[in-house]
């Protein structure tokens, strides 16, 4: 029965790195201007890509009606066209998959009777979540066909938000198969409160992404000569501005980036004071933090470059992993 968890551990594990390659698929579809080439939402019959020259002119003459395409993409190739659809419906297939990847060994392991009687509801409730990502994901993209040029801010970081919940939630669970670890719970606020911290900064992130605020004021640790975006209130009422001005978003990604990097440190100072897996993944969320920023800079200052926008992404992915992983262990201590 040991090995019957531990592999129940493992099948989890799998189903996070599927959810790491959708955001990280995800986020090129967006730096690619990708995710508006699929203007309909099949779920069955939308796995088949086209498979003739008539079933690409149709798609493609599908995409030619929406706005993206006639303000900005007006004249593009068929074959320019089959660039971007393939970004999209890999992601989109990546989604399907990831459905079947969870329920049919679901299926399984419970027969088996590997899985826990006490955690079928929370699986189940996980199965009908992903699903749920898949009707998030389509009410996205319907914001970017009617009068846009692009998906909403606000539906493109729901969908994000949504995607990091259901990684955050598997991975736990994963965790607690893998580790099977029978101390009492400790207390671990800090680190939960820096898992809390990098999930609304990946957030904030999104907002950056669908205002394009990573295209404007690239010095640091200035803002073009400022400190302060020019103008950071113009809009009414004011606090719109937090979700709809550029300059505030990014100035905002920036303060939480500060944060994290205290809050990163005073984990690592934490982390030291114990052995094994505590201290190791203390160290995990340190280096990854101190490349993060790095990288966040680095890409601010070259105007956010399609290769380095999308490792800034995978890599804050990565560190919410890791905080993931060195709260479990903060929570199961021993000492």
């Amino acid at each position: 029965m040991q090995a019957s968890r531990k592999a129940v551990g493992v099948w989890l594990l799998a189903i996070a790195v599927i959810i790491l390659a959708m955001v990280t698929i995800g986020g090129l579809t967006r730096i690619t201007g990708s995710g508006l080439s699929i203007t309909e939402w099949d779920p069955i019959m939308g796995a088949v890509p086209p498979l003739n020259d008539a079933q690409w002119a149709d798609a493609f003459a599908k995409y030619q009606k929406i706005p993206q395409y006639i303000l900005e993409n007006r004249g593009m190739s068929l074959e320019a066209f089959k660039g971007i659809f393939w970004w999209e419906w890999t992601h989109r297939f990546l989604g399907r998959f990831l459905g079947v990847a969870f329920f049919v060994p679901f299926l399984w392991f419970a027969w088996k009777g590997a899985i826990r009687k006490s955690d079928w509801p929370r699986m189940l409730l996980l199965f009908v979540l992903g699903g749920l990502q898949g009707f998030i994901g389509w009410w996205m993209v319907q914001s970017g066909l009617e009068t846009r040029v692009s998906v909403s801010q606000y539906r493109l970081a729901i969908h994000l938000g949504a995607a990091l919940l259901l990684l955050i939630a598997i991975l736990w669970i994963a965790l607690e198969y893998l580790r099977d670890l029978k101390s009492a719970p400790k207390p671990a606020g800090r680190t939960i409160g820096f898992v809390a911290l990098i999930y609304v900064q990946m957030l904030l992130g999104a907002l950056v992404a669908g205002l394009h605020a990573g295209l404007i004021y690239n010095t640091w640790p200035d803002m073009n000569g400022r400190m302060f975006p020019e103008d950071p209130f113009f809009s009414q009422p004011w606090w719109i501005n937090f979700f709809e001005n550029p300059g505030l978003a990014q100035f905002d990604h920036r303060i939480g980036a500060y944060i994290a990097a205290g809050f990163a440190a005073w984990i690592f100072a934490g982390g030291m004071r114990f052995g094994g897996y505590v201290k190791k993944s203390a160290k995990l969320v340190a280096a990854i933090t101190a490349f993060q920023i790095g990288l966040g800079i680095f890409t601010l200052l070259l105007q956010a470059p399609e290769e380095l926008a999308a490792l800034h992404q995978v890599t804050a992915a990565a560190l919410l992993c890791a905080a993931v992983w060195h709260a479990y262990e903060m929570r199961h201590r021993i000492g």
